[in-house]
């Protein structure tokens, strides 16, 4: 069995991946990683976007960051707004911006597009919604976005109501933010009148924005409509998602899994009208299979964007997971030899790119055992996926960054 393991696999190439993809140069190609913070990761996805848009010609990379703070790094790489420590400190949220690797995709991708015309530039996007573990943002910046996109360029009665009802309704952003919420459904103003008043609006603002695309593309740009939609779909889905904050039913936890992996869903397909772009983010978010995981002790399950998309795109859509040997600062050391991470740790090149299909024909009748993790920020491969993935990076050693 070793050495026809050794058969399946190959140098993390992009001319190695796309020979194992269903379809030539899917307009998304997503890149999981078994967790997040390594940097060791971070730097091989980085040489892989490089040989994309050199050698297969992708030109869009989105990570699972906001979306919203991801539009200035976008304005950076595109037209040189801001400073490098400044679109790091603010463009991007779980702490992303602090990875050395993060910030030297961002360098490269600015000096990549100096000089070069509009449509030949690389575009950056986040494509989470602005939310963290402890709760969700305001929907006021997407919200008042929009408006004030509409308001400058559509007739002011066309609008179903003024800014400042906005405001009003919007209240205090604090009542939006307030972490205690994650843990008690009754702080949530997700179901207050003023939220309900909010969905409705935000509806119409959609509406509104949609019913006036030709206009609003000859009158601005492309770009900016799209930008326009993108705040759309994030005000709608963060009144949604705080809608699920104050329900007090068992399935609370499944509704806010849902809507979050829904909304990044929503932003990958429209990053996709742009052209292929690789995607970067935790498996879970990007996985065929349905995500599942334990939470206050109860079972939660939901489809995940990665399922969302592979679901409207078909072969449009390629999933490449990713799996480490050793993470050995967090207590994750040689995997046991009857797991295919273990498997693939004694094989002796530090990182490859394994044929699945030909993995599980070398595999045969053998089940690998599932790895079980010592620490939590680690999700180990399970065999089980393994016939929902297109291809597996797998990386011997991740050391401290």
């Amino acid at each position: 069995m070793d050495s026809g393991i050794k058969d399946t696999v190959h140098a993390v190439e992009a001319a190695a991946v796309m020979r194992l993809l269903p379809a030539a140069r899917p307009r998304v190609l997503a890149l999981g990683e078994p967790t997040h913070g390594e940097d060791t990761l971070l730097d091989l996805r980085n040489e892989l976007f490089q040989q994309l848009v050199e050698q297969e010609g992708y030109r869009s990379i989105a990570i699972e960051s906001d979306c919203l703070m991801g539009l200035a790094v976008d304005d950076h790489v595109t037209s040189g707004t801001a400073t490098l420590d400044e679109v790091m400190e603010r463009g991007f949220s779980h702490g992303f911006g602090a990875s050395a690797a993060n910030r030297e995709l961002v360098r490269w991708m600015r000096a990549y597009n100096d000089g070069r015309p509009a449509s030949e530039r690389l575009r950056f996007a986040g494509f989470d919604g602005p939310l963290e573990i402890t709760g969700a943002a305001s929907p006021r910046q997407a919200l008042t976005a929009l408006h004030g996109y509409l308001a400058a360029w559509v007739d002011a009665d066309l609008l179903p109501c003024t800014v400042a009802t906005l405001d009003r309704l919007l209240g205090a952003d604090d009542r939006w933010t307030n972490p205690d919420t994650m843990m008690d459904p009754s702080q949530s103003v997700g179901r207050s009148a003023e939220a309900r008043e909010l969905r409705l609006l935000a509806d119409e603002l959609v509406a509104l924005l949609d019913a006036q695309t030709p206009h609003l593309i000859a009158a601005t740009s492309h770009d900016d409509w799209d930008r326009a939609r993108l705040y759309g779909r994030t005000a709608t889905g963060l009144l949604r998602y705080h809608f699920c904050m104050a329900d007090t039913s068992p399935s609370r936890m499944t509704g806010l899994l849902g809507v979050r992996d829904s909304m990044m869903a929503a932003n990958l397909l429209a990053i996709a009208e742009r052209g292929p772009a690789l995607v970067y983010a935790h498996n879970a978010h990007l996985q065929r299979d349905k995500s599942r995981m334990r939470m206050g002790g109860l079972p939660v399950e939901w489809w995940s964007a990665g399922a969302i998309v592979s679901a409207h795109l078909g072969e449009g859509y390629a999933f490449l997971a990713m799996a480490l040997g050793t993470i050995r600062h967090h207590g994750v050391h040689t995997p046991p030899p009857d797991t295919i991470e273990g498997l693939l740790y004694a094989l002796p090149e530090d990182s490859y790119v394994v044929d699945t299909r030909r993995l599980a024909a070398a595999l045969g009748d053998t089940r690998p055992a599932p790895r079980v993790s010592p620490w939590f920020g680690y999700s180990a491969l399970d065999p089980a996926h393994l016939a929902g993935i297109d291809g597996l990076v797998f990386v011997k050693d991740s050391p401290r960054s």
